[in-house]
């Protein structure tokens, strides 16, 4: 999950993002997500990148289309659900060419912790987390430590 309003990292500047990665079904990913497809031998789709564009647009989406009958949408519940679905959805979907789901989903929450783009996320999984059960759900924190 990558906290930028970009759909994708198509378009963003290496420089400052890092190389783009391209899937194959032509969804265009940062590196890190390349990296994981590559080490562990598993087919991502651009599905498998959630940005907060792409979340962001599929609720405005479903707003244009009356699919929230009116009501106000704000950030709490309407994107922390929108995430959540996305994360259930996406996990459903095979990527190492066996049948049904995936034993594990490995999420990777990008960005600086603090950082108030994030916010929605951290949210998000926390809510999933409740939702799910902690026999279905763990935290992981990777700092480098000098």
């Amino acid at each position: 999950a990558d906290p930028y309003l970009n759909t994708d990292a198509g378009t963003m500047s290496p420089f400052e993002h890092g190389e783009v990665f391209v899937l194959d079904d032509g969804g265009e990913v940062d590196l890190d997500l390349g990296n994981y497809e590559r080490f562990l031998d598993i087919k991502l789709t651009w599905d498998n990148n959630i940005t907060t564009g792409k979340i962001y647009q599929s609720v405005i989406d479903k707003e244009r289309k009356g699919e929230y009958l009116g009501k106000t949408v704000q950030v709490v519940p309407h994107i922390t659900n929108a995430i959540q679905d996305w994360i259930e959805r996406v996990a459903m979907i095979p990527v190492d060419g066996m049948d049904g789901p995936a034993d594990v989903c490995v999420i990777e929450l990008g960005g600086t912790i603090g950082d108030i783009e994030s916010m929605p996320f951290i949210e998000a999984l926390g809510q999933f987390s409740y939702r799910v059960g902690p026999g279905n759900f763990c935290l992981v924190h990777v700092s480098l430590v000098p």
